[in-house]
């Protein structure tokens, strides 16, 4: 499969990477390439200025927002939540039914970390996206866990705990479901439409909480039922 990655930061980068090893075509879409390849500073999280990263995958290339669009089949959304809108309209026409991955979350880095958590005038930003951009076909899916975790559930309780998954239409859902089995994920549960997605981003301040008691990143949510 093509997928293009909107979001040339630590989560884009491991997105990237993961869907490159399973076996998919895979390029980062960023606003301007040139300035992305001359950064010299850290990423907010510590991640290390993407000219050394990409330096070590040579094989995934950088291209613009739009150009990423052409290329995917599926996009992934790997933006901070706040800019999300603007780097999609980037994308253009060309976001016209594609399914769209959205496992971003509207965080504020301003005061430093941990982020303050930002849910936006509809409340969820998913909801928000799929309002903007109604051609597409958004799938709110990967934005309760770290993104180490994210194509690799199995390094945590043999994979025995949950995802989230919400977006209108039935058939994206399909397809992003059977991507993310083939990396191991066994407990996905649907809520439904895109107004699911605003449950799934208010679970972010109870995250951040967690991370702050846990001093890791690596738990995840189980559901039993």
């Amino acid at each position: 499969m093509k997928i293009g990655v909107l979001g040339s930061g630590a989560v884009g980068r491991e997105v990237a990477e993961r869907l490159v090893e399973g076996g998919h075509e895979v390029c980062i879409g960023t606003r301007d390439p040139e300035v992305t390849l001359q950064r010299t500073a850290p990423g907010p999280t510590g991640a290390p200025p993407f000219p050394v990263w990409h330096a070590e995958h040579p094989d995934i290339d950088l291209v613009t927002f739009s150009e990423a669009g052409a290329f995917g089949e599926v996009l992934f959304n790997a933006t901070n939540g706040l800019v999300s809108s603007r780097a999609i309209a980037a994308v253009g026409e060309e976001i016209g039914g594609k399914i769209v991955v959205d496992l971003a979350n509207a965080l504020d880095f301003s005061r430093g970390f941990p982020p303050t958590v930002v849910l936006g005038e509809h409340g969820s930003l998913g909801q928000e996206l799929q309002a903007t951009f109604p051609t597409a076909r958004f799938v709110k899916v990967l934005n309760t866990l770290n993104f180490a975790l994210m194509f690799k559930p199995n390094e945590l309780a043999d994979g025995d705990h949950t995802l989230f998954m919400a977006g209108d239409d039935e058939d994206a859902k399909t397809t992003v479901r059977a991507l993310l089995e083939s990396y191991g994920w066994r407990d996905i549960i649907d809520l439904g439409d895109i107004s699911g997605a605003r449950g799934t981003e208010m679970l972010l301040p109870l995250w951040l909480r967690l991370y702050g008691l846990f001093g890791h990143f690596r738990f995840q949510i189980k559901i039993v039922r």
